[in-house]
């Protein structure tokens, strides 16, 4: 009896082992599929409480959803088809929504090195559209951009590639992205060339914490999460020198997931920058802005 009591306590300990391990790896091992997520981006809606010089909103709004296209799921290159758009109405008379972004885009991922290792290198392209869906003229009568009916068109490329990291003292993953977006002259309106930049140099480091009791099923989301940003315009831009600051767009985003939300949480965000709205992009911005995001990253 007690050598059959000893055999179920071992068969106890090995099984509790192994799922603690199990769930470990699965943990910390991202799929492809994942880091994908990390750089698509996420939705939202903005309150309308901006504070900065920005026009007075009702709401931004972000829809960027993301369509797979792989062949299996445990695939080495897959791409994302991303119709996103980005809204904002404003506060004035009837509350308008003028000049919407359309920013449709496709990105193509390739995972290097071993799947099973926790550190990985992902390389990444994307062709993208970016306009305003307006075909007045770009200049006014009076000689200025157009905000109301000018057209606004580019269409750009996207290279670079994305380091994840596990930290298990923090049990926390983090990312760097590092990527140059160009914009072939051919592919811009000629009123948006020397004003409007078309060579750029993003960096983007991410921090994702996890929740401490972690469950086998893969549906756990992060509790909090960090995203800084960084854009720096590199070609010829309004005659501005190479080391002005005002080629530098730089952001910086808190989330927090509360338990008693299911697929939102509440995030702030500071921006400081060219405009990304469409034809507002002379306009430059510093804003601090809150509101709610679906954050779609599970672990």
């Amino acid at each position: 009896m007690k050598k059959f009591g000893f055999i179920l306590f071992f068969l106890g300990v090995t099984s509790s082992l192994t799922y603690a391990q199990t769930v470990a790896d699965t943990k910390s091992n991202l799929s492809l599929d994942q880091i994908a997520l990390v750089n698509q981006g996420d939705s939202y809606v903005t309150f309308p409480t901006d504070l900065g010089n920005i026009e007075p909103l009702i709401f931004e709004a972000n829809v960027s959803p993301g369509f797979k296209i792989r062949e299996r799921k445990d695939s080495r290159l897959m791409a994302v088809l991303t119709p996103q758009i980005i809204v904002r109405m404003y506060d004035e008379f009837s509350y308008p929504v003028r000049t919407p972004s359309y920013m449709p885009n496709i990105t193509f991922y390739f995972l290097t090195g071993s799947e099973r290792s926790i550190n990985k290198l992902s390389l990444f392209g994307k062709i993208a559209h970016h306009s305003n869906g307006q075909d007045g003229d770009f200049y006014d009568e009076s000689g200025d951009m157009n905000l109301r009916y000018g057209n606004f068109a580019t269409n750009y490329a996207d290279l670079g590639f994305i380091k994840s990291y596990y930290n298990t003292k923090h049990n926390a993953f983090r990312f760097f992205k590092s990527s140059i977006e160009f914009h072939p002259k051919s592919w811009m309106l000629d009123e948006m060339q020397g004003k409007y930049s078309g060579l750029r140099w993003h960096n983007t480091f991410l921090a994702y914490k996890l929740p401490i009791n972690v469950n086998s099923n893969g549906n756990n989301k992060a509790n909090f999460s960090v995203k800084a940003e960084t854009s720096w315009m590199i070609d010829n831009v309004n005659n501005w020198e190479t080391f002005n600051l005002n080629r530098l767009n730089a952001s910086l985003r808190f989330y927090y997931h509360p338990k008693f939300l299911e697929d939102i949480g509440l995030f702030v965000q500071f921006y400081h920058g060219m405009d990304y709205y469409n034809i507002y992009f002379h306009h430059q911005i510093s804003v601090i802005r809150f509101g709610i995001m679906t954050e779609i990253l599970r672990f």
